[in-house]
């Protein structure tokens, strides 16, 4: 098979899943560039040709670093599944004359370029204004209206958001965001080509207003959804849609779920608008996950496209529900063999899957007046599930049994994320059943069980 240099960073699908799927199709070299998962190491580790650590860098010489390490095993593609590493990888690969996401990546991770190229283009976007400074923020409100957004321009998991009414407020979040933004990047989520813009990139946006009602048959539904796709040799193949559960104010997410519950023409629409704005970032070849904002009378807003797979596990939602190895196709595409794409989107699928953050906030927003101790054992899940559900933990998204939660802060988002799920169902309204009483029932099924802490541990899977 042909050699494939796997750059690994923070984020994206676990390696438990997508290693096994890229080695189906090529020989595997990982440059990891983050300490790599190894409580789920026998799970990836056998499917790797080699294995080089290096300590993160950044600029021309990350692209140096990744070029150099490419020629090194004689690799026929670049692949990251990482937000932090998708623009150095599509430089490396560029300049090495591979597939990639092309010259315009920044436009697909920089979230001000990525608005402006929108606007420029006639794809409905929230109106926004960059942030640079104090004075910027006093004419966002002249201009704006607000409640307002603040958002960190490289961030991902929804870090450093924060909900603002007035200039003063939006000054002491836009303050607090650079602390959140530098936290985070001690833990390895940050911006890997452009260190130094994780801090200092933000902009505020207006918060256009979702209706579930009016696009979902059902009650529960998040009021925005995602079209996973990828972009080959500059032609966008949507894929498919997945839905979520509402956020945990102001907006992080708590659980992707495919299929969404959308009727298949309003399937179509979202398909279109999606496709206008990934076709007017002028990517090359790479993943796409584009998320739309879901209004009233069928009005949508695109608040972002990334030229990557969803995170956590979208991509095994997308195989489990829709029978897509999205991983494969992308790593076939890389390296130039046949790809077989679907005409259209798909629209319908077999059974349902979840990906479920433990979050310890209630679903109203209310964060855990007591933090207990994760354990995925001590839990009485056939109570927690319907009839043929089934949960599993992900190991390398989960703290160890034992570990105390973290507290949730509005503006930390993803990173209070004590585990992550995975969670099957014989339909999407049971699936979402069943994610809706695990989030109502895990505080005091966690609480309850103390003495599971000195039990043996096997982090299964249950049903």
């Amino acid at each position: 098979m042909n050699p494939i240099l796997f750059v690994y960073a923070k984020g994206g699908p676990p390696l438990e899943y997508a290693m096994p799927k890229i080695a189906a199709r090529a020989q595997v070299h990982v440059l990891a560039l983050a300490p790599l998962p190894y409580r789920s190491a026998e799970t990836w580790r056998p499917h790797c040709a080699s294995v080089t650590e290096h300590e993160p860098l950044d600029g021309t010489e990350l692209v140096d670093l990744i070029c150099e390490h490419a020629r090194r095993v004689g690799a026929k593609a670049v692949l990251t599944l990482s937000e932090y590493a998708v623009v150095a990888v599509a430089h490396a690969a560029g300049r090495l004359g591979l597939a990639g996401a092309g010259e315009r990546v920044e436009a697909a991770r920089d979230k001000r370029l990525m608005r402006r190229v929108w606007q420029d283009a006639g794809v409905p976007v929230p109106g926004f204004a960059e942030i640079h400074d104090t004075a910027d923020i006093a004419a966002a409100f002249e201009r704006l209206t607000p409640p307002l957004l603040l958002k960190a321009a490289w961030s991902a998991g929804s870090t450093a958001h924060v909900r603002v009414h007035d200039r003063d407020q939006a000054e002491r979040a836009w303050q607090l965001g650079r602390t959140v933004m530098a936290d985070s990047a001690e833990l390895g989520y940050a911006e890997l080509h452009r260190a130094e813009a994780g801090v200092s990139d933000f902009l505020l946006e207006e918060i256009v207003t979702g209706s579930a009602p009016d696009w979902f048959p059902d009650r529960g539904w998040g009021d925005y959804v995602s079209v996973e796709g990828i972009v080959a040799d500059g032609v966008y193949h949507p894929l498919c849609v997945t839905g979520r559960m509402p956020t945990v104010p102001p907006f992080t997410e708590r659980a992707g779920l495919a299929p969404a519950a959308l009727p298949e023409p309003l399937q179509r629409r979202v398909e279109e608008v999606s496709r206008a704005a990934v076709d007017a970032l002028g990517l090359d070849t790479c993943a796409t996950h584009t998320e739309i904002k879901l209004g009233a009378d069928g009005s949508m807003w695109v608040i972002e496209t990334a030229a990557r797979f969803g995170g956590v596990l979208t991509t095994r939602q997308a195989e489990t529900v829709f029978g897509l190895d999205m991983i494969g196709m992308l790593v076939r595409q890389l390296l130039g063999e046949p790809v077989e794409y679907p005409p259209a989107m798909l629209t319908t699928g077999t059974g349902a899957a979840a990906s479920l953050a433990i979050l310890p906030v209630d679903a109203d927003g209310r964060p855990w007046t007591e933090l207990p101790c994760w354990d995925f054992d001590a839990v009485d899940w056939p109570a927690l599930l319907g009839p043929g559900s089934t949960v599993e933990p992900v190991r390398e998204h989960s703290l160890k049994p034992g570990s105390a939660m973290p507290p949730y802060e509005e503006a930390g988002g993803a990173n209070a994320m004590a585990a992550l799920l995975f969670v099957t169902a014989d339909s999407a309204q049971a699936l979402l059943a069943d994610c809706e009483r695990i989030v109502a029932a895990l505080p005091q099924a966690l609480n309850a069980l103390p003495q599971a802490l000195n039990a043996p541990h096997t982090d299964g899977a249950a049903r």
